[in-house]
């Protein structure tokens, strides 16, 4: 563990030097407008959601060294920069003024929801095309015909979940505990209990807990009065470890899923307390362990280059980059316009699934389960959101 966190902080230092140079693989070569793909990003690379950021980022920038040595699109090499918005939705809307300022054709990111959302609706009038490669919240595509997503949304994540807990898990009962500052946390939440008594399971607590919040055994104690089959807990990865750490300190003995935030969380639990985490399932956008030949590829050259395994938002950063070649390849020009119709019509097979956009520009995909086991992610099953 101590091995991938200093891997992970040399990759995070060196993408902060070089964040901000064209990714054609030579600094003092450059395009000039007429003649490259300008992209840019609005990636948090610093601050509490640092470690989605940056291995978002490792994904983005494959894609383009790979597109940029095959010739890059129609001809045209792909002029790259992002900066960093520190997850904070008024740095992600100044960076994203900047970036169309400098004529970009289109923009991947934000990361996270509030920013994402803030940035699409600072979008519409522009129209300039945006793809969040990890943006689960629904508010962010509604409405926004510009503006799309390659991860599932929160309500689908919290629908698929109830499906797996009942059908896959055998949960008859099930808690939720969410971070109720928090409209990922709550969205996946409040989806999940609609599914779950639609389907016929029961919904014996529903704990809450606010943004600043580091203890957790009330609500836990709480929970595990009820003994329910299954515990939900939609959340990011650096409560998700206090958590686990709490419930086994509480005695709770249910099974416990999560939504796609969990992905992470081992590179920054301690070093021989990886077990806290055996069982517990969350939602996730693809698994290094399966076979289709893209994938492993994927995986050997993101390993390769940046020596260590791809999360679910590496792959997510690739497939964006993916859609904008594909989309672009088939539009007549470089026009905004022209390449958001472009993007509705794609219809591409990427690391994390086929990826075609349906209402409000929502991908139609299932999800991978994802297990823990042995201080490792491990693939459990897909499950559909029907």
């Amino acid at each position: 563990m101590k091995k991938k966190l200093a891997v992970l902080l040399a990759a995070i230092m060196l993408l902060t030097a070089c964040g901000n140079a064209a990714t054609n693989g030579n600094e003092n070569e450059t395009n000039t407008e007429g003649d490259s793909v300008i992209i840019r990003g609005i990636i948090c690379k610093t601050g509490p959601a640092a470690v989605y950021g940056n291995t978002t980022e490792n994904g983005i920038l494959l894609a383009i060294e790979e597109i940029n040595a095959e010739g890059g699109i129609n001809g045209k090499l792909i002029d790259y920069k992002s900066d960093d918005d520190k997850a904070d939705p008024t740095e992600s809307v100044t960076l994203y003024n900047k970036f169309v300022d400098e004529g970009a054709h289109a923009i991947v990111g934000p990361i996270t929801s509030k920013p994402a959302q803030a940035v699409a609706e600072n979008s519409v009038s522009d129209g300039i095309p945006i793809v969040t490669p990890t943006g689960t919240a629904a508010g962010i595509t509604e409405g926004k015909d510009n503006v799309f997503r390659v991860c599932f949304t929160d309500p689908l994540q919290g629908k698929i979940l109830a499906n797996f807990a009942k059908n896959s898990l055998g949960a008859t009962t099930a808690a939720v505990m969410k971070n109720t500052s928090d409209d990922y946390s709550t969205g996946v939440a409040e989806a999940f209990k609609t599914q779950f008594e639609s389907i016929g399971g029961e919904v014996v607590a529903d704990e809450g807990y606010g943004k600043d919040d580091k203890d957790f055994r009330v609500q836990l104690t709480n929970i595990a009065a009820k003994n329910p089959d299954v515990v939900l807990i939609p959340e990011y990865y650096e409560n998700d470890v206090l958590i686990s750490a709490q419930a086994k300190d509480t005695g709770l003995e249910s099974a416990i899923i999560g939504s796609d935030g969990w992905d992470g969380v081992l590179a920054v639990v301690a070093e021989g307390e990886e077990s806290t985490f055996d069982n517990i399932c969350f939602t996730n956008h693809y698994s290094m362990q399966d076979t289709d030949e893209l994938v492993q590829n994927f995986v050997k050259n993101y390993t390769e280059k940046y020596g260590e395994d791809p999360s679910s938002f590496s792959a997510l950063g690739y497939d964006a980059v993916y859609i904008y070649k594909a989309a672009i390849e088939k539009a007549e020009n470089l026009e905004r316009e022209t390449i958001v119709e472009a993007i509705k019509n794609v219809d591409y097979k990427g690391v994390t699934g086929n990826i075609k956009f349906g209402e409000n520009n929502n991908p139609i995909k299932p999800a991978t389960i994802i297990r823990i086991l042995d201080g490792e992610y491990t693939f459990d099953s897909v499950v559909d959101p029907e």
